[in-house]
């Protein structure tokens, strides 16, 4: 049998149980088969973690972008991690942050940035957004396109 990229994926093709928490979520990577820089986004509009203070929901448009190196993310196993912050508690700025910082330490992008778009608590709509620097030169990087939070009118 040929060997391919996608050897040794072990969540994608079958059944998998949503992980209990983002430390048990186990993302997986293939290698980039391009040899050009391209920007890849994921969006995750209806993102839910809780709030760490009184357990109750939080929900959040999430826009993660990279550009990737060596690796690209194997979108089943982002989808379960980002799943698992389902019984999370945790700030809305900690969950974007952590996330985008896990992100870099397993692939390794030559680029990345978050934007946590989350839905109001307590009146106020919380945007958070990182990135780890520059944006590579030669590759179109498109507005995330979320609007801001403008209420019902």
């Amino acid at each position: 049998m040929t060997k391919t990229i996608y050897d040794g994926l072990i969540q994608l093709g079958g059944a998998t149980i949503l992980p209990e928490s983002p430390e048990e979520a186990e993302l997986e990577r293939v290698q980039n088969p391009q040899d050009v820089p391209y920007m890849v986004r994921f969006a995750a509009p209806e993102f839910t973690s809780l709030c760490p203070m009184t357990g109750q929901p939080d929900f959040a448009h999430l826009v993660i972008d990279y550009v990737p190196g060596e690796w690209l993310v194997e979108s089943k196993s982002l989808k379960l991690y980002l799943g698992s912050f389902r019984n999370h508690g945790a700030f809305h700025e900690d969950c974007t942050i952590s996330i985008a910082r896990r992100l870099v330490e397993f692939l390794e992008p030559q680029w990345l940035r978050i934007g946590g778009y989350w839905y109001p608590r307590g009146g106020i709509p919380i945007d958070v957004f990182w990135q780890t620097g520059a944006a590579p030169t030669g590759v179109w990087i498109p507005d995330q396109g979320v609007p801001p939070y403008r209420g019902r009118g």
